[in-house]
């Protein structure tokens, strides 16, 4: 596996600015199965090795180290990683906040909360966001043995109407279309974020930190592109009371639906120390993925070609031949 390193140029602490050598790493790495299919009856057995493109850094933040890998897959699916460790911030210990990790030492309950600034461009700039989620249907003449459920779409056509939170008892994910571009089955095209759907911030409503990082109170918010919101807090957080960055954007409440937009979308870890996480926290994981829904019109890794290795049950020579469609 060939690593390939990339210096970073980053304001220092007095703004000026610093390059960090090797900052940033890309590879290449084998990732299991891609697909596979074994007909018993045609003796026939069809494996591909899936293999994705990882760009990654970590940064330093305090007492803690954090992670962040890109993942990219021959069939489309963009996955983000992060991963938390370093040495987690402790107290004198406090029973019902914190728990006891060395004798006296406590660790408090904590969150890692992240936002990801998607500047979507699904086949073109002209975007929109739909919610999908499974509705299930109660028995009737069309669901006698009650075990059909439906797919669940609703536009999000403004700013303050797409700050939303995700529910996993449904499977929501949001979808996001371009409106002048379609399939061959006349459906237009898009990629659907899936989030993992972690707690958001916890924090009391009337706390100061529920004012200053409002952006984590949603899973998801859905602003119009503006090059000069970058940041989801705002551009000073610690000189600010509250209410700066999303909630101030999303305020304007403009159109989303076909326009060039942005997705924020907010991710991370609710931790409560275990013992283990002491006096090294081994790395814990968050992220979400962006999968191809409609993009193309078929699975796009037909193509690619069998392992070379024996070693991989049922290997074949030659490319794959998807059954014909009549």
């Amino acid at each position: 596996m060939t690593r390939r390193y990339f210096d970073a140029t980053v304001a220092g602490d007095l703004g000026e600015p610093r390059t960090i050598r090797n900052a940033v790493c890309m590879h290449e790495e084998d990732y299991g199965v891609l697909w596979k299919h074994s007909d018993m009856f045609a003796g026939s057995h069809e494996t591909r090795r899936q293999r994705r493109l990882v760009i990654s850094f970590f940064t330093t933040i305090g007492n803690y180290d954090y992670g962040f890998y890109w993942y990219l897959y021959l069939d489309g699916t963009i996955q983000l990683e992060a991963k938390a460790t370093g040495i987690t911030f402790t107290s004198a210990y406090a029973g019902d906040y914190a728990t006891e990790v060395a004798p006296g030492l406590g660790a408090p309950y904590h969150q890692h909360l992240f936002s990801a600034r998607l500047d979507m461009c699904v086949d073109g700039i002209r975007n929109a966001v739909d919610e999908v989620e499974a509705r299930r249907l109660p028995v009737s003449a069309e669901n006698p043995y009650g075990n059909v459920f439906r797919q669940s779409r609703v536009r999000l056509s403004t700013e303050s109407g797409a700050a939303r939170l995700a529910d996993n008892g449904r499977a929501r994910a949001w979808h996001i279309v371009n409106l002048e571009s379609r399939n061959r089955f006349g459906h237009n095209v898009a990629y659907a974020l899936y989030p993992e759907g972690q707690p958001v911030l916890l924090a009391d409503e009337s706390s100061s930190i529920h004012r200053r990082a409002a952006f984590a109170t949603k899973h998801l918010w859905v602003t119009r592109y503006d090059p000069e919101q970058r940041y989801p807090a705002g551009d000073l957080v610690n000189q600010h009371p509250g209410g700066a960055g999303l909630p101030a954007w999303t305020a304007a409440d403009r159109s989303i639906d076909g326009e060039d937009i942005v997705l924020w979308h907010t991710f991370g870890l609710t931790h409560f120390p275990r013992p283990e996480d002491w006096p090294v926290m081994p790395v814990d994981y968050a992220g979400f993925t962006l999968k191809p829904v409609g993009f193309f019109d078929r699975n796009p890794t037909l193509d690619v070609p069998p392992s070379a290795s024996g070693h991989c049950h049922g290997g074949v020579d030659g490319p794959y031949e998807p059954p014909r469609v009549r």
